[in-house]
């Protein structure tokens, strides 16, 4: 009777895992769609945020190209994806990441968008551990101290002028908190001598559709 009730508590055992595992299953195969067009969806709100849809009509999210950074101008922990923004096929912007490392309290990761005439046309910061009320600042939904880059380029103002106002350039700090804007500050500039060097690369290459996934396997490669 032992050895009966054992086998009889080990199949409905199995049997309650089989039915866990597929109720798990069948929920992520009937969500995976939802979540990708959400992840897609918030994606193209921040690259819209850079690029607007009135100076461009291509989807910058299906134009990327793989991107690595062998001189370390970027700060990326690994290869990155630059999107590209097109009107009528021809090149308005690249949106390029950028990794500030020096952040009061650790990395910053940014998105540069640049204008093919070496601009920048927006700068938004996807991520920060940055103090609040202080360093926080540099996040648009605290403030509009990032919209300060808006059309610089490498010569407005010159290279040596891309500093915080403190180290004499033309840069606001912030009261309090230096340390923050003059990381960013410094990775924008970077992030323009990067696509001054890279720009014709960025645009030869040859975009493909991504896979449903996200895979890069389908990306243009530098």
């Amino acid at each position: 009777m032992l050895a009966g009730s054992i086998k009889s508590n080990a199949i409905l055992l199995g049997a309650f895992a089989l039915a866990t595992t597929m109720l798990i299953a069948g929920t992520h195969l009937g969500t995976k769609d939802r979540i990708y067009e959400q992840q897609r969806a918030a994606e193209q709100r921040a690259l819209l945020e850079i690029v607007p849809q009135t100076l461009h009509n291509n989807s910058m999210l299906d134009d990327q190209v793989q991107i690595n950074d062998p001189a370390a101008m970027l700060r990326l922990r690994e290869d990155g994806k630059a999107y590209r923004a097109r009107q009528d096929g021809a090149p308005v912007a690249a949106i390029i990441p950028a990794i500030a490392p020096d952040g009061y309290s650790g990395e910053i990761e940014l998105l540069i968008g640049i204008n093919t005439d070496g601009t920048v046309s927006g700068v938004r910061v996807l991520s920060h551990r940055e103090t609040p009320g202080l360093g926080d600042k540099v996040d648009i939904k605290k403030s509009d101290w990032i919209t300060g880059f808006n059309g610089r380029s490498l010569l407005n103002p010159l290279p040596e002028q891309w500093k915080v106002i403190k180290d004499g350039g033309v840069f606001d700090q912030f009261t309090g908190a230096t340390i923050t804007p003059r990381a960013v500050t410094l990775t924008v500039f970077r992030a323009l001598q990067y696509y001054q060097q890279s720009a014709e690369a960025i645009w030869a290459a040859t975009a493909e559709q991504n896979t449903e996934e996200g895979s890069s396997n389908g990306d243009a490669q530098l």
